[in-house]
């Protein structure tokens, strides 16, 4: 080929969205191409696909090409994704995969079949080696959604469809981000590549790495009544997933410089979709060394299946585990959270936190059945009062159940001493394949 065809081939390219959406997305002049003139048919393949930088660090990205053939996925496609899996796991940098597809080249019948499952073969032999992250820009139906669903995070367009459904039905980012399928929504390309970018700057490259640390900043407040706001460093708390599962809330942080992962129980019991969403964050944490904070204020679970896989996320982590009782923390929900089933390093609990085997009222029935001999309006202000008395913080304290009885404008520093003192963590596993949740 020619120098001019070359050119004229590469000018070709460069026109496209997808290529416009890759250079966009890396460090400006830092993006190189992986085989950039590999052809499926009688044109390009239908992606664009290669390496660069993000804000300094080394990534690998591809973007489906829906000005070639709706950038459907093909046998030639699958071979370039294929390649990139490769060398990510090879180098150990992060793969961030923009999807906007047709769906796939049905005329190359089991090839588009064998080449689709290589590539989701691939995605899964990589995951927990290095992050994923899928950006959903447009249509993605089918297998293209099964691959993209795969990812450590989903970020979606406003716009864009994600079902493996091809009909495409209930495939909106709304619906998703309500189903836990999209951890975040963008209101276009721009804001969806920013997006993207952010979240790189809070993951490590790898398995064996740390993930990117920054200088120590104080506190902003934030503007309302919750606690992590409150202890972490300003500007830092990136929200995940805040569509799906009201009774927790899942963050990525910064305590000191160091990221961490921050989880939240709002009050109540917990639910299947909220237990599910955080269990998935502390796995993805401890795959990646990140260490998990805990602020448990919860009654329990009504969900069995949901808080068996959440409290198997938390037992089996070796990462870094700090829980705060700062609620209440009530049966199971403390086991789970911040007792011995969670397997926590350290657990402190401010001093009007409650720690109970079973709910107030229970408790008093059980253990005062005289004092609840009142009327029925008036036994839950009794029970409350006897639960805070005879199941305090201090008491937990006094006999072991919680490490330390903390004040609120104490809890950064003690969680900043807790870190520094569990940097070094090395926890020996069993010899085994993987847990059965």
């Amino acid at each position: 080929m020619s120098m001019d065809l070359i050119n004229a081939a590469k000018a070709e390219m460069a026109a496209t969205s997808a290529y416009q959406t890759v250079t966009s997305f890396f460090d400006a002049d830092s993006f190189c191409e992986i085989d950039a003139f590999a052809k499926s048919g009688e044109g390009f393949a239908e992606v664009v696909a290669g390496y660069g930088t993000v804000e300094g660090l080394p990534v690998y990205a591809f973007a489906q090409n829906s000005d070639i053939s709706g950038g459907a996925m093909s046998k030639a496609q699958a071979l370039k994704l294929k390649k990139l899996y490769g060398l990510a796991l090879k180098t150990g940098a992060p793969v961030v995969g923009f999807y906007d597809s047709i769906g796939g080249r049905l005329v190359q019948g089991t090839e588009l079949l064998a080449g689709a499952g290589e590539v989701l073969k691939y995605a899964s032999k990589i995951s927990g080696a290095v992050p994923q992250i899928s950006v959903v820009l447009g249509t993605c139906l089918g297998t293209n959604a099964l691959a993209a669903a795969s990812a450590d995070f989903v970020i979606m367009n406003k716009d864009a469809q994600l079902s493996l459904d091809v009909t495409g039905k209930d495939a909106d980012a709304r619906t998703n981000a309500e189903k836990g399928n999209a951890s975040f929504i963008a209101v276009d390309t721009a804001d969806a590549v920013k997006q993207a970018r952010e979240l790189l700057t809070y993951l490590p490259s790898n398995n064996l790495t740390m993930a990117p640390q920054t200088d120590s900043n104080e506190p902003d407040g934030g503007n309302g009544t919750c606690i992590v706001s409150k202890l972490v460093d300003g500007a830092s708390k990136l929200r995940i997933a805040d569509a799906w599962g009201d009774s927790a809330r899942i963050r990525l942080a910064r305590l000191g410089g160091q990221v961490v992962g921050v989880v939240r129980t709002t009050g109540g019991k917990l639910d299947c979709q909220s237990a599910n969403k955080a269990a998935k964050f502390v796995r993805f944490c401890d795959a990646f060394s990140i260490p998990v904070i805990t602020f448990a204020d919860c009654d329990g679970f009504s969900c069995l299946k949901a808080a068996e896989k959440l409290t198997a996320a938390y037992a089996e982590a070796t990462t870094a585990k700090i829980s705060v009782v700062v609620g209440k923390a009530i049966g199971s929900a403390y086991i789970a959270l911040a007792g011995t089933g969670a397997n926590a390093d350290v657990v402190y609990a401010l001093p009007g936190a409650v720690i109970s085997p079973v709910n107030a009222e229970a408790a008093a029935f059980i253990m005062a059945p005289d004092k609840m001999k009142v009327p029925v309006v008036e036994q839950a202000a009794i029970a409350e009062a006897f639960a805070t008395e005879q199941f305090s913080a201090f008491y937990a304290a006094q006999n072991g159940y919680v490490d330390g009885v903390v004040q609120v404008h104490e809890i950064r520093n003690v969680l900043l001493s807790a870190l520094d003192m569990l940097s070094g963590k090395r926890v020996p596993t069993v010899a085994k394949k993987h847990s059965t949740i």
